[in-house]
């Protein structure tokens, strides 16, 4: 008999037994999570550790692609921007400043890349953030296909229109409801105060609405 140990204690390993014959469940003490040093990775990869990358791309791959597929509404064509973006990205590492997130850089990176895209090719749906008519969604509930038809239009209409306004207008608009970005990210990404980032966001979305409704101004 080990000492400390009774004869009627279980094995190593095994369940404790309360008097009813039950096992007894113990909560073990939450194990603190690993931190993710995307500054750290960065340097591993400038230095030379390509593999390090993996790591950056496993993390923010998914959202890179949902921010490209809101403005493509194409899963494999937003899988194809968001692989240029990280190829960009990655032979642009240096650049990258670290007052923003790697995250909100990326996007930013994928985001003009989805624009470029999309301003080549014909008139397709986005599908907006929050938008309870996502064309999708629509399709596979059995959404009335006019209604969905209009819908199609009315998005292909909001990118048309968004391509035709000025920078930086067009970059705002685009980071803050397509890469959803925060106006802190947007401000940290471009540089720009936080109260301008506002001005921008607030100037470009009226001269979208005023795009649409087919005026001036």
């Amino acid at each position: 008999m080990h000492a400390g140990r009774r004869d009627d204690d279980p094995p190593s390993g095994s369940p404790r037994i309360d008097s009813r014959g039950a096992p007894i469940i113990t909560t073990q003490a939450a194990q603190p999570a690993v931190a993710f040093d995307e500054g750290a990775i960065v340097d591993r990869v400038l230095a030379g550790d390509r593999e390090a990358f993996r790591a950056l791309v496993d993390r923010e791959g998914p959202g890179v692609v949902r921010a490209c597929h809101r403005v493509l509404a194409d899963l494999h064509e937003a899988e194809d921007a968001a692989q240029e973006a990280f190829v960009i990205a990655y032979g642009s590492l240096a650049t990258w400043r670290r007052d923003g997130t790697f995250g909100a850089w990326l996007t930013r990176i994928a985001v003009r890349i989805a624009l470029r895209r999309a301003q080549r090719r014909k008139p397709v749906a986005w599908i907006e953030p929050g938008d309870p008519g996502r064309v999708v969604a629509g399709l596979a509930g059995g959404v009335d296909p006019a209604a969905v038809t209009l819908r199609a239009e009315r998005d292909g209409a909001i990118r048309t229109a968004l391509a035709k306004l000025d920078e930086p207008y067009r970059e705002t608009v685009s980071l803050r409801f397509f890469g959803e970005l925060t106006l802190a990210e947007i401000a940290a990404e471009t540089g720009r105060p936080i109260p301008t980032v506002k001005t921008h966001l607030r100037r470009g979305l009226l001269r979208l609405r005023a795009s649409l409704e087919g005026r001036t101004g």
